[in-house]
């Protein structure tokens, strides 16, 4: 008997496309797209029986086009880690554990060696249940400790998954639209070079600027007036990645409101852990302002959701995959959902790999208020082949099968 990488229980009526048994090491898919049933994700992971022939990580390292520069650490080049599992159908997934220094528990060295171990765990593991191979990658690979390379093993094993069945991520997780627009990060800059950002974003259609503020209270006004000149009609959101105290937080929002200017957003205005603030922070800005404050840094798991929403903490949250994984995002999204809280979903500084799987998620779902999916377009290369479509500020996931993006993996830095 021939092993397949992905089937289903015996079933007269229902027949799942495979991917053919030879793969080329480079391609992200074997066997061209063809019609399928639409199945729910959680079926999949009770039905469907994943059996992986390899698995594989290496370093995936990409230059910035500038440094990019938040409150609380200065990232100079993208140093990640890229995940390959190929099923024993030829099926092949890819994945990206994301590192960023300060928020991530990983670094690069550390996201290698667990990816390397956890691919090791899945060649040698017998063929079993999709949901069975989730519980054990997160037995391995437990809490906010590894979530980053949880999240990329994640993403590889949907994505082999998706092309065994050939069907699109945002079908798989919902199909609510298959397009999603984003903001556009301004990172720590001078008065002058944020003006420059903001005209040049101006033009390519982007209405939502995102700006990183924080760390210094009279730079970041004056930041803000000078984007403000030269693109007067864009929404704000603010990210102080933990850099304010809450008086100053609260100043900020002040001058903002003397300026005539009301964020959209105001995201992780104080220190992860300062609860307290946190609060007193959203109350004022919401009560007195009309501003939604969002917990990002503070939101790192299950228990910080539900001790957001018990003490009325923050009027939203930052799901990042790399924080808290696939599986422990879609847990998160039920609960936040269910409390009235309002959803963002963002990334650290990602490729079109773990960007375009976040994109599809978000996509299918269609329960995001906020998208920042945007650090691709802060790159000086782009390692990524095919994928989704970009124009200006719109992602277009029209590809037929997982996200659609792949890797010439031999030309990887190894």
């Amino acid at each position: 008997m021939i092993s397949l990488g992905l089937f289903l229980p015996q079933t007269p009526s229902l027949r799942i496309p495979i991917c053919k048994m030879a793969v080329s090491s480079s391609s992200a898919s074997a066997a061209p797209p063809r019609q399928s049933t639409s199945f729910g994700f959680k079926n999949l992971t009770q039905t469907l029986i994943v059996d992986v022939q390899r698995a594989e990580n290496r370093p995936l390292n990409v230059p910035l086009i500038a440094p990019f520069t938040i409150a609380s650490s200065r990232l100079d080049k993208v140093e990640n880690v890229a995940i390959r599992i190929e099923l024993n159908n030829g099926c092949v997934g890819w994945g990206e554990a994301p590192i960023l220094p300060h928020v991530t528990a990983e670094d690069q060295e550390t996201a290698m060696v667990k990816a390397g171990e956890a691919c090791e765990v899945l060649k040698k593991s017998p063929a079993m249940a999709l949901g069975l191979v989730f519980e054990k990658i997160a037995a391995f690979l437990p809490g906010h400790q590894f979530a980053s390379v949880r999240a990329g093993v994640e993403m590889a094993l949907i994505d082999a998954v998706a092309n065994s069945i050939s069907m699109p991520l945002w079908r798989l997780f919902g199909g609510a639209t298959n397009n999603i627009t984003t903001d556009i990060t301004i990172p720590i800059v001078s008065p002058d070079e944020a003006a420059k950002l903001a005209s040049k974003y101006c033009k390519q259609g982007f209405t939502t600027l995102k700006l990183k503020v924080g760390k210094n209270l009279k730079a970041d006004i004056e930041v803000l007036q000078a984007i403000r000149a030269v693109h007067p009609d864009c929404s704000f959101i603010l990210d102080a990645n933990e850099g304010y105290k809450p008086n100053e937080a609260i100043e900020v929002l002040e001058k903002l409101y003397e300026m005539g200017v009301s964020p959209v957003l105001f995201e992780q205005p104080v220190h992860r852990d300062d609860w307290e603030g946190l609060g007193h922070v959203s109350h004022i800005a919401k009560d007195k302002y009309g501003v939604s404050v969002a917990a990002d840094e503070s939101c790192r798991g299950l228990d910080d959701v539900k001790k957001i929403i018990k003490g009325n903490l923050a009027n939203a949250i930052n799901i990042k995959l790399a924080k808290v994984g696939v599986l422990g995002a879609l847990e998160i999204i039920e609960v936040a959902r269910a409390s009235g809280l309002d959803l963002m979903i963002g990334g650290m500084v990602e490729t079109r790999l773990a960007m375009g799987f976040a994109g599809h998620l978000a996509a299918g779902l269609g329960y995001f208020k906020f998208i920042d999916l945007d650090t691709p377009l802060l790159l000086a290369e782009d390692p990524v082949l095919e994928g989704y479509e970009v124009s200006g500020a719109v992602y277009k996931f029209a590809n037929a099968r997982g996200h659609g993006g792949f890797l010439h993996w031999d030309n990887l830095a190894w």
